[in-house]
């Protein structure tokens, strides 16, 4: 299975074909090309899978791609398929779509699916009781081996995981632990009380949920119970579980020491908009920055009529505009996608912001001098001779010295300030850099030209 198989039948409109191959292959294919789809390819693709493939893919997903597909659904297929999401799944969707559609879907389904997701939900968000699912298998002391799993197999087809077993007393308060496998390898007249683990680590519904994925993980466990107040077992919080938290936690983790937090929850969101909202909606976010490098570009263009003298006076000077125009912009795009990269994996600390951006300026500053020798030594040589006008090479090199210096500064200073106040970094970082660059490119160069080659016009 490959995104390139699914497109074929796609495009050669060989539906029952695709059905068939998506029948037959492996749910983790499917998912792996799923991804590479467009939107539009997803939603022919899934409409497709089984009923059983849909929910268990549909439960891997994205909350992102989760609602592209629901916007694509009938009312009743996305009631239908959020119904038979587990409990923790399901509060994740719902919390990420606005409110009333939520409210539309949890009136929609079933009762026993609506109780028990408003239970989940009535916890704080954050916590053991908001992530957990309810849904495990519990046994009693008394019970044998055989009872035992008797009981597994008759509940196990409706259990996100069997893997873990969990023994309660009348008062359904945790009283001891044990896995599938000791239970499978257990004497079959022997009492569960005999095998079980009496000491069960346990976590609150009010445990805060990075500690209880921490947990999971230092102690490698494949789920982790979860009980109330009065000590009685209400759910467990799996590892697949204990994987997003992390990740997520790790995300707002690496932000938050950025003083970036805010911004983990508005990408998504901003990154839906840009790709798949209306054209109004991705004109409001892109348009006001492309004016304002509109209205630089006209300010550079006064800029260069203002030195129209110095153009008909000394002709070659045109030439090596687009030269410290472009090589500004390299630099920029560079240092704002070094940033952009750092601040996300986690290498760059803006709290220690100034450390960074004074290494940032150190190393344009470094490459424009590498950069501004060469090239002046060639201009010198290609122009100044030809023209006798030797100058034209220290002026096109000090301008580039300057210009990608100030570039470097510029991609790293002009993102941080933009996420700092709260705007859209990914759609205005380029062109403020280049309105910025290109205005004070055009000055610095006219400037080393009229100081190296003023007697001249």
């Amino acid at each position: 299975m490959t995104k390139d198989m699914i497109l074929t039948h796609i495009s050669n409109k060989d539906m029952e074909k695709l059905k068939t191959l998506l029948a037959t292959s492996e749910e983790l294919e499917i998912l792996y090309a799923f991804h590479d789809l467009t939107p539009e390819e997803q939603v022919i693709t899934f409409r497709l899978l089984s009923k059983d493939q849909a929910l268990r893919i549909f439960e891997e997903l994205d909350t992102d791609l989760q609602h592209n597909l629901l916007r694509s659904f009938t009312d009743e297929k996305a009631i239908e398929l959020v119904n038979e999401l587990a409990p923790d799944d399901r509060v994740k969707l719902l919390e990420e779509l606005p409110a009333s559609v939520a409210k539309k879907l949890i009136n929609a389904i079933s009762p026993a699916e609506r109780a028990s997701t408003n239970v989940l939900m009535g916890y704080e968000s954050e916590t053991a009781g908001r992530v957990m699912t309810p849904e495990f298998i519990s046994l009693s002391r008394e019970m044998t081996v055989t009872e035992a799993l008797a009981k597994v197999r008759r509940q196990a087809q409706d259990m996100e995981t069997v893997y873990a077993l969990y023994v309660t007393d009348n008062a359904k308060k945790l009283t001891g632990v044990l896995s599938l496998k000791e239970l499978v390898c257990a004497e079959s007249d022997a009492k569960v009380e005999d095998i079980m683990i009496k000491h069960a680590i346990s976590v609150t519904t009010d445990t805060d949920q990075e500690e209880v994925a921490r947990t999971l993980q230092e102690l490698d466990l494949l789920a982790l119970p979860v009980v109330d107040k009065e000590g009685r077992m209400v759910g467990i919080v799996t590892i697949d579980d204990a994987i997003d938290i992390l990740e997520e936690e790790v995300t707002e983790d690496i932000f938050d020491q950025a003083g970036l937090a805010d911004v983990t929850g508005k990408e998504s969101s901003r990154s839906e908009v840009l790709v798949h909202g209306s054209l109004w909606s991705i004109w409001k976010v892109r348009l006001p920055f492309l004016i304002i490098t509109l209205a630089a570009g006209m300010f550079a263009g006064a800029m260069i009529a203002g030195f129209e003298e110095a153009l008909e006076s000394i002709a070659v000077v045109a030439i090596f505009i687009p030269l410290i125009m472009d090589m500004g912009g390299n630099v920029g795009t560079q240092s704002s996608t070094v940033f952009a990269r750092g601040v996300v994996l986690g290498h760059i600390n803006v709290k220690k912001f100034l450390r960074h951006f004074v290494k940032e300026v150190g190393i344009g500053l470094s490459m424009g001098i590498l950069v501004g020798v060469v090239a002046g030594i060639i201009t010198a040589v290609w122009q100044g001779r030809q023209n006798d006008m030797p100058m034209i090479g220290l002026a096109v090199g000090l301008a580039l010295v300057v210009t990608m210096t100030l570039a470097s500064l510029l991609g790293f200073l002009v993102p941080y300030a933009l996420i700092k106040f709260k705007v859209d970094q990914a759609a205005g970082s380029a062109p403020i850099i280049t309105s910025i660059k290109d205005i004070a490119g055009l000055a610095i160069y006219f400037f080393f030209v009229s100081a190296f080659m003023g007697h001249m016009l």
